[in-house]
């Protein structure tokens, strides 16, 4: 972690002609009203993005933001100012305007004290630097040669690399100092299978905080089979049945109902605002025994993951369900603090340019006993969901709607053919009290999460073991 604070220190701040004492005398301009919480947020990212379809790259880019934003907190109320510019003179205007926020009242300052985490959950190395520009097209047409010689319907290829460098240093008004280095990969396939008429499409992908070294031939060849397997399986899909019936939802990416479903309603601001069905229910039983949820921002390499948050605190382990009882909430400091409780390092911001919230980092279901086949084998008639493409919630009633990218009807503990327009209805609380089985085969995404939340986006990571529910999913096709 010293390797990564001394280059965050000489890229971000040095670079920029600021310094940790400069820093600190901008939050003295807040700490001259009464606040309970300030902090100065400097961050810049270098992004790049290479784009390849009809045999070609058809796009790339290149770009580099960069900037601060500044906050302060008093009581539930935040005041934040952010600019484009990375300088004091940014720092300083910005930190008047947002200490009107505060009383007058006492001064406060604090030493200053760098705060470096003891282990490191990812590298601080630059993926923009770890291949040249022609490594990287090369990188795009193996996966459409691979593609298109994986089966003569495959019409069509499309892939996408992107990698990201992010620096942020955290100054803190309590006198707490943070800095990491966050890189970030991810490489995107999708393909047009073509069968008479009809088309299909399938997709696939991942990444993580590595560099691209990451994507090498094995796991390049395992999304290419993965996108071909899906748009071969639709070419042969009928359509979907409709109705309340039994749901088996598959290992994965299938966590992003639970993710969307459950994860956000147990994030501490809306439970302070008692805006969330799970508002107030802290050791009541919300879901079936055996489920456990957990969220998790220490994983290493996750797309999720974080050193730090965006508040300068360790991300940690945090359960939020416990064999179906309810135990705990994602806190920021603010939120902590109102509630009377231990922040769980899942302050999070989309960027400097954004104010902080609780958020998820990597939140999944833990494992059950039952082998996958297993609960196949036990259902008589129903749908099991294989993948997930896109879905909507409602944080306060938990009701939920999501398309499957890839379902299979089953009867009598076979799988029959697959469906194609399945789409899953239900409640989020209620369904996790009818989850009859779970299976010993949890397993995180590939690494292609991105949670939405009032108008910001983050990376995060989703993940549950093959589920069996037996009643309060509806689901909606073409034929009943």
């Amino acid at each position: 972690m010293q390797h990564i604070y001394s280059t965050v220190h000489r890229d971000l701040l040095e670079a920029n002609h600021l310094s940790a004492d400069l820093l600190k005398q901008g939050l003295a301009v807040i700490g001259s009203r009464q606040v309970d919480y300030a902090d100065i947020y400097c961050q810049r990212t270098a992004y790049e993005s290479w784009h390849l379809e009809e045999g070609m790259v058809k796009s790339g880019s290149f770009q580099i933001d960069q900037g601060v934003g500044v906050r302060a907190v008093s009581g539930d109320k935040t005041a934040f100012a952010y600019a484009d510019s990375l300088n004091f003179d940014s720092i300083k205007r910005s930190a008047e305007a947002v200490r009107v926020i505060g009383a007058l009242g006492q001064s406060k300052s604090a030493d200053v004290s760098v705060r470096q985490p003891e282990r490191s959950i990812h590298g601080g190395f630059n993926p923009t630097a770890s291949l040249d520009s022609a490594a990287k097209v090369a990188l795009l047409h193996k996966v459409e040669a691979l593609a298109k010689a994986a089966d003569p319907r495959i019409v069509q290829v499309m892939a996408g690399l992107t990698c990201e460098y992010d620096m942020i240093y955290l100054a803190r008004l309590d006198g707490k100092h943070a800095a990491d280095i966050r890189p970030m990969v991810r490489l995107n396939v999708n393909v047009i299978a073509k069968q008479g008429e009809r088309r299909e499409q399938g997709s696939a992908g991942g990444g993580g905080r590595y560099d691209l070294a990451y994507f090498d031939e094995t796991l390049v060849r395992q999304f290419v089979d993965t996108a071909v397997k899906q748009a071969l399986t639709n070419l042969e899909s009928r359509p979907a049945p409709a109705g309340e019936m039994t749901v088996v939802l598959g290992n994965g990416w299938p966590g992003v109902l639970l993710h969307e479903a459950v994860g956000h309603g147990l994030e501490g601001d809306f439970n302070r605002k008692q805006t969330s069905v799970f508002s107030g229910r802290i050791g009541e039983r919300v879901a079936a025994k055996g489920v456990t949820v957990v969220d998790q921002g220490d994983i290493p390499d996750r797309r999720g993951s974080l050193n730090i948050d965006d508040e300068g605190n360790e991300t940690r382990r945090t359960v939020l369900i416990e064999d179906g009882i309810l135990v705990g909430y994602m806190q920021d400091e603010t939120n902590a603090r109102l509630m009377g409780c231990e922040t769980t390092g899942n302050g999070r911001r989309e960027s400097y340019a954004a104010t902080t919230m609780p958020r998820m980092t990597n939140t999944f279901m833990e494992n059950g006993g039952y082998l996958p086949e297993e609960i196949i084998a036990s259902v008589d008639k129903g749908i099991y969901a294989v993948n997930f493409g896109g879905g909507q919630v409602d944080i306060t009633s938990g009701k939920f709607v999501f398309s499957a990218s890839e379902a299979w009807w089953v009867e009598n503990g076979k799988l029959q053919y697959p469906v194609k327009g399945a789409t899953i209805i239900g409640n989020g609380p209620e369904v996790l009290k009818y989850v009859s089985m779970i299976g010993n085969d949890s397993a995180l995404d590939s690494g292609v999460g991105v949670c939405g939340k009032e108008g910001q986006s983050v990376p995060v990571g989703v993940g549950q073991p093959t589920l069996r529910i037996d009643q309060g999913l509806t689901v909606g096709g073409s034929e009943v």
